[in-house]
């Protein structure tokens, strides 16, 4: 590696390490209504309410707060479906762009309000400004919003003592909109207008290229989704190729900051939950362990895209990446795009060296719990504390503890029902697509690397991830609608367990601490929950990641491709 690259590695993890901390602790602030630099905005937040008519005091049980955030969630999707299927009757479509094809609508519809945004079409091609302004980017703040919802039910169901309810959902929804996610868009789409992206309501320009052939430029508001696309783990691109678009992406500068907006949340949201808890250095275990698998696995990934090739006798390939970025920069970018299931690429992830694309493809099978989306990647990793706990008292022969309350037999199985949904409707999505032809012949390679592509597909939807291999034609009405129920299954399959360990958890008293206890701040710990964390994932998806990433890699030494 460069001494260029090596610098750019640091100071992207010191930037991260530096922003974090002071991110986390003006949301702590945020959520416990304590003054902060924008608490201006407090008669915007009051007018949402009032307009809505919403009782913000008004605190919910656990039920209560699931469903509202389930009806929120189907009305988002219902407006992104209608606005997709009547876009050639509504303005702000200068190139008359037509309807979406049903199937393709209703996939797209699921991606954006499940936080995934897996996209099956190329967004300057099928989708007018309107579509990608008023359904798309509403819903890249709403859902990123709704994860972090879920979160803060859990913290307050983990810190209150023999309450019974977890907060409004209106209240946490709003408040991350308005005094978070809104601000940091903003600040972060003028930087990228400054960067050159584009920001525009023109239609797509025609120019005459020095050759003599005339080429059409595609155009838009791109900034301002581009912005919460990064900042709320969404990840779905305006333009087609997504952050290897010049249009999207256009300078190295552009390219380090829209990687640190991937991380920036969900490493910042690890700080608040320690702050709410009332536990930061358990936080700061956590904050730990996610780190350490992420550097792990941009390590193995870098060495493996960077080792000579025996096909093809040549190390740091390009072939696949973009040149004004390098393998480095497209390297990073997929590790953390994959460990925060945020799914933006720069460069396209078939073209990974096996080992370089197996990174990507288990830090999603962990189930995006390595520092994860916004919300969704901590209250995830909750699930594995709480199986860690578990197993550790079965050990010594104590009744397991988690922030001094107990753990008992429903939140083991709520935690399990959580952790293996994604899982079940991963294997058993690609499974039925490796059977049916007609599924198969949507795959640009065959033998293993063909098997990473439909894994990977199912994937990135159970995992709420959206990137893809980018070697899968997956727009076609089995992959649309098979792909748009894996969505479903992988968030609300994990939110629902999440928020009925939530609302068991507030009705228990807290013990005082024992020398019996298990701590969770300790270095001891971080240990048990990485092994913990790796053995679930090796044990779920070990077979099918040696018939895919791992006999690829060791056919490539023997000289053969896919």
């Amino acid at each position: 590696m460069k001494t260029s690259e090596w610098l750019q590695v640091v100071s992207y993890f010191g930037a991260l390490l530096a922003l974090a901390p002071l991110l986390g602790l003006f949301m702590a602030r945020v959520f416990e209504e304590k003054r902060h630099p924008l608490f201006f905005l407090k008669p915007v937040e009051r007018a949402i309410y009032k307009l809505a008519g919403v009782d913000a005091k008004r605190e919910m049980r656990w039920k209560d707060y699931l469903w509202a955030l389930l009806a929120f969630n189907l009305l988002g999707f219902l407006m992104v479906f209608g606005l997709q299927l009547f876009q050639a009757h509504l303005p702000l479509n200068p190139q008359n762009i037509p309807r979406v094809p049903f199937w393709l609508a209703l996939n797209t519809a699921v991606s954006f309000m499940t936080n995934t945004n897996w996209q099956a079409y190329s967004g300057e091609a099928s989708l007018s400004y309107l579509v990608q302004m008023l359904g798309l980017t509403v819903q890249n703040f709403v859902s990123a919003a709704t994860g972090m919802a879920v979160l803060l039910a859990l913290a307050r169901g983990l810190s209150r003592r023999c309450a019974d309810t977890l907060g409004n959902f209106w209240a946490d929804l709003v408040r991350t909109t308005v005094y978070v996610l809104l601000p940091l868009s903003l600040l972060f789409a003028v930087f990228l207008v400054g960067q050159g992206v584009v920001q525009s309501f023109a239609p797509y320009a025609t120019v005459t290229t020095l050759e003599g052939p005339q080429q059409v430029i595609p155009l838009g508001p791109a900034a301002s989704q581009i912005a919460i696309k990064q900042i709320g783990t969404n990840g779905g691109g305006f333009f087609g190729a997504n952050s290897a678009h010049p249009f999207e992406n256009p300078t190295p500068l552009s390219n380090f900051f829209e990687m640190l907006a991937i991380l920036l949340l969900p490493a910042a949201q690890i700080c608040t939950f320690g702050l709410l808890i009332g536990r930061r250095r358990h936080a700061w275990a956590l904050f730990a362990v996610m780190l350490l698998l992420v550097l792990a696995g941009f390590a193995v990934a870098w060495v493996a895209e960077t080792s000579v090739n025996p096909v093809t006798g040549l190390s740091a390939w390009m072939e696949g990446k973009e040149t004004r970025f390098g393998v480095m920069n497209s390297v990073l970018w997929g590790t953390v795009t994959s460990a925060a299931s945020n799914g933006s690429v720069n460069a396209m992830h078939d073209s990974f060296s096996p080992l370089a694309g197996l990174v990507p493809l288990f830090n999603i099978l962990l189930g995006e719990v390595v520092f994860g989306g916004v919300g969704a990647g901590l209250y995830g990793m909750i699930l594995f504390v709480i199986l860690t706990v578990f197993l550790v008292g079965l050990m010594v022969g104590r009744t397991p503890e988690y922030l001094g309350k107990k753990i008992e037999a429903r939140e083991v199985r709520l935690a399990i029902i959580g952790i293996l949904v994604p899982g079940f409707v991963i294997l058993c999505g690609a499974a039925v697509a490796l059977l049916l032809p007609s599924a198969r012949a949507g795959m640009a390679n065959a033998g293993p690397h063909g098997l990473s592509e439909v894994l990977y597909a199912y994937a990135s939807a159970a995992g709420n991830n959206g990137s893809a291999f980018a070697g899968l034609n997956a727009n076609t009405p089995f992959y649309n609608g098979t792909l748009a129920l894996a969505m479903l299954l992988g968030r609300f399959g994990v939110i629902i367990p999440v928020l009925g360990i939530a609302g068991g958890m507030v009705r228990k008293r807290v013990a005082p601490p024992n020398s019996g206890n298990f701590p969770t701040d300790t270095a001891a710990f971080a240990v048990i929950l990485t092994f913990s964390l790796l053995i679930v994932g090796v044990l779920t998806f070990f077979p099918v990641l040696l018939l895919g990433p791992v006999v690829e890699h060791f056919l490539m030494l023997a000289g053969r491709s896919f």
